[in-house]
């Protein structure tokens, strides 16, 4: 159970680490104050940062991008509940250190969107700062997860039919959200 958790949790970083990277190529990581001048015609001419206005962009003008703005955010919230039960299941000890890990990268995407915590103490740090710290988060996570799935394959060998379960199974959690 704990290790097809575990494999699971390494299917759902790579569909975060896919989006993640599609988000990115269309991503503007600047704190500059822009009017803007989007398909949102009530927000047309309202003053906000390049980050904040190339995210509206992506929801409003892309057409898969709202979605796989979801998808990202939904398949992170996956990854940070199932590494809660992964560190419950077993004895990863650095189970407590990735879940902070990655509670720390999604405040870093907050900040990096100029969305949540703007107006706060936090809000002043720089967006390219926030990026850059939600980018090296993300790796930090990815090795951890992928270093402690192989130890715990070392130990029980998977099979095709394991791996072709997790992944069902990761799929079917990440769509049914």
């Amino acid at each position: 159970m704990r290790q097809l958790l575990g494999e699971m949790l390494v299917c759902c970083f790579v569909i975060v680490l896919i989006s993640g990277g599609f988000l990115a190529f269309f991503y503007t990581p600047s704190g500059e104050v822009i009017p803007y001048g989007g398909a949102y015609e009530p927000l047309r001419g309202v003053p906000m940062s390049a980050a904040y206005h190339s995210i509206l962009d992506i929801g409003f003008e892309g057409g898969t991008g709202l979605y796989v703005r979801l998808l990202h955010h939904s398949t992170s919230l996956l990854l940070g509940v199932g590494t809660a039960f992964w560190a419950l299941l077993g004895r990863f000890r650095y189970a407590f250190a990735v879940l902070c890990l990655i509670i720390l990268g999604g405040i870093a995407g907050y900040g990096a969107a100029d969305d949540l915590l703007s107006g706060t103490v936090l809000g002043r740090v720089p967006i390219p700062l926030w990026y850059g710290l939600h980018l090296l988060l993300a790796l930090i996570v990815g090795a951890a997860l992928v270093l402690s799935s192989r130890r715990e394959a070392a130990r029980r060998p998977r099979t095709v039919p394991f791996v072709a379960l997790s992944i069902g199974l990761t799929l079917l959690a990440v769509f049914v959200l």
